[in-house]
């Protein structure tokens, strides 16, 4: 099999691609990594990664994906930025097309390519990314403790994340721009009960305003057109999240796209495997995308041992 580019292909450099990374090669496995952009995905946007264990001095997002990149490297990992295409499965090859149409080679694939949030898209949104916007309660909000904050969405994950966040402030206001949550019911009554919690339904943001960091959100009633301004510190948005599946025809997924797994991190095709963001998950956080990238790393370099016959047991 010298034809073969790399024992492993990790496909995404986000924390569950990193630690994929350094798990397989010091496993000993060939392993080649693709990432369209920087080493570190959505973790590099976060200013403070406080809850990741062990970053007692407060590391950036942006420096704990240097640190596992370069940990990487020092283990024998290589990488390349550049766009995959395609990716098929020829016998017990995988083959990856890239978009220079080049094509790699290797025994196992890891599919390690995250998730995007989906925005609203509105003014101030992206400006304020990082300056009051967010997207995750559990990463961003202690840092709007006992301060006002607002919720947009009306499904499970922001019902959940409001109960959150009024945890750390009793000044929460969840928007939703229909009549009536989509959550679970049990969610919602545990929203529309909780006195820290404000619910307005029929309403939905416009624009997000501020002078470096969010001040306040302009609203619109979506059954009088009603607009209005309110002062907010921080707004959290939660329209759902849009997995990078795309690749991973064939395989089995969930109703929103994202890839299922087995607790291995095996999907329904032999070789091919999912962690972090991309995989049907209850909790998406970085600590939990390095844990799925360990297993998959482990169970994938067992899975290519197999196929070399070099298998221990």
């Amino acid at each position: 099999m010298d034809y073969l580019d790399a024992d492993l292909l990790i496909l995404g450099a986000g924390p569950a691609g990193l630690t994929a990374a350094q798990y397989g090669a010091r496993a000993n496995l060939k392993v080649l990594v693709i990432e369209q952009l920087a080493p570190g995905g959505q973790a590099l946007l976060i200013d403070k990664l406080e809850n990741y264990p062990g970053n007692i001095g407060e590391k950036s997002g942006f420096e704990i994906s240097q640190d596992m990149h370069r940990q990487a490297e020092l283990f024998g990992a290589v990488f390349l930025t550049e766009t995959v295409t395609a990716l098929e499965k020829e016998g017990e090859i995988f083959k990856i097309t890239l978009g220079n149409n080049e094509t790699r080679r290797g025994l196992g694939v890891i599919i390690a390519t995250g998730s995007k949030y989906r925005t609203l898209d509105i003014p101030g949104e992206k400006e304020f990314y990082g300056r009051g916007v967010s997207y995750c309660a559990t990463c961003d909000g202690p840092f709007f403790k006992n301060k006002k904050i607002m919720v947009v969405g009306g499904g499970d994950a922001a019902c959940d994340e409001a109960q959150f966040l009024s945890h750390l402030s009793d000044q929460v206001v969840l928007v939703h721009r229909r009549e009536r949550f989509r959550a679970q019911r049990a969610l919602a009554e545990r929203v529309l009960h909780n006195p820290g919690i404000e619910t307005r339904f029929n309403t939905r943001p416009l624009e997000i305003r501020g002078q470096g960091k969010v001040t306040s959100v302009v609203l619109e009633n979506t059954e009088t057109g009603k607009k209005y301004e309110e002062g907010v510190e921080g707004i959290f948005i939660f329209a759902g999240t849009l997995p990078q599946s795309a690749l991973a025809a064939g395989v089995e997924k969930d109703e929103n796209g994202y890839i299922i797994t087995n607790q291995n991190m095996e999907t329904s095709v032999p070789g091919l495997f999912a962690a972090g963001d991309v995989r049907a998950s209850p909790f998406r956080q970085v600590v939990v995308a390095a844990g799925e990238g360990a297993i998959a790393a482990h169970r994938a370099a067992g899975y290519i041992d197999r196929i070399k016959g070099e298998s221990y047991l």
